[in-house]
């Protein structure tokens, strides 16, 4: 069984390297485009079930790569990223880079933010309970740090090594079955996406 990872498409808040975390922002116009350009692949991957997670840019994804009515899953959220929920990227990188980074490499939260550990858990906890309810391919349309989480604890993954995905791009792994304490990586990062994507870390 594969579980397929959609990335929803570019917000508002992305083109801004805003931090969204469990907050939201709508679709950019360019992020509406990928979700759409992702939907023939969606059409001939043929999932057996759809789910995603209940934040609104992940709601407007699915429906736009036609499954409207796919449930949604709270454990798929974003990191909360807490009191840095809304800032800027570089603006953060200037203001306090020693705790930037370690966000980043998952030794340090926020206030009001969720850890690392806390993040992994449930994410994986989600993506399994999925995996093991259906007898074939899940697709899980979902944010980037979900798809670096689900590296993580899938493929023993370390955070730095992993590039960031393209908002409206497809990672999957592949599963002997939904029990299987490893996956194998069939693709990461694919499908058509535009240029200038922006850093996954502001999603």
């Amino acid at each position: 069984m594969r579980l397929i990872m959609l990335r929803h498409g570019e917000t508002i808040w992305n083109a801004e390297q805003r931090l969204q975390g469990h907050d939201n922002a709508p679709l950019s116009r360019r992020g509406i485009r990928q979700a759409l350009a992702f939907k023939p692949m969606v059409a001939a991957l043929k999932p057996k079930q759809v789910v995603s997670s209940d934040l609104g840019r992940c709601r407007e994804t699915v429906a736009l790569v036609g499954f409207a009515e796919a449930p949604s899953d709270p454990r798929l959220r974003e990191l909360n990223m807490g009191v840095w929920t809304g800032q800027r990227k570089p603006e953060l990188i200037a203001r306090c880079p020693d705790d930037y980074w370690s966000w980043r490499a998952g030794t340090f939260q926020p206030e009001g933010g969720e850890t690392w550990q806390q993040f992994q858990a449930r994410v994986a906890d989600g993506l399994r309970d999925w995996l093991r309810r259906i007898d074939g391919d899940v697709l899980a349309v979902v944010h980037s740090g979900v798809i670096r989480a689900a590296m993580v604890a899938f493929l023993g993954l370390p955070q730095h090594r992993l590039l960031p995905v393209t908002p409206g791009t497809g990672t999957i792994l592949h599963f002997d079955h939904a029990d299987a304490e490893d996956a194998k990586l069939e693709g990461y990062n694919i499908g058509m996406f535009a240029p200038q994507a922006v850093d996954a870390v502001a999603d």
